[in-house]
């Protein structure tokens, strides 16, 4: 059989180690720019080819470009968070959404974290099914993003 050829529509993309690819990142070149998003929490860990040309773990305190991109992700969810804070205080989304997006999380985030399937965490986004989940549906919501249940419950009166 033989190869596909690429599209002349698709650029040929030279990946690290891959297909002999001299993009290969080694550990001297790990950047090490001391990004605001960081700070306080410490460093991450990639991988970077050592002088043996073996891969091994190497930690970072991010860079320039990560900067950018982690930042607008960050005001992406605080404006979300804003947003369903407004929108729960009119009765239009459930407080599930805004604690949600203050804690950086999408549908697929949470409900790994609770533990339920993904079509039901955004069934609760719906404020109408929010306000008849159980009281100990409610306190798995309330532990897990660190409120007491009553904040849930009467989110108008407590935010």
């Amino acid at each position: 059989m033989q190869k596909p050829q690429p599209s002349s529509l698709q650029p040929e993309i030279d990946l690290p180690g891959i297909d002999g690819g001299d993009n290969i990142m080694k550990i001297k070149e790990v950047p090490q720019d001391d990004i605001k998003t960081f700070r306080g929490y410490g460093t991450k860990t990639v991988y970077a080819v050592d002088e043996n040309g073996q891969y091994t773990r190497v930690s970072t305190s991010g860079w320039d470009a990560e900067e950018v991109v982690l930042r607008d992700v960050v005001n992406d969810f605080e404006k979300a968070a804003q947003d369903a804070k407004v929108r729960a205080m009119k009765g239009e989304a459930s407080p599930i959404e805004y604690f949600m997006n203050k804690y950086f999380m999408d549908v697929p985030a949470l409900a790994a974290g609770m533990g339920l399937a993904r079509w039901r965490v955004k069934r609760h986004l719906n404020p109408g099914v929010f306000n008849k989940l159980s009281d100990k549906l409610l306190q798995r919501y309330a532990d897990f993003f660190q409120v007491d249940i009553h904040t849930l419950k009467k989110f108008k009166e407590t935010i």
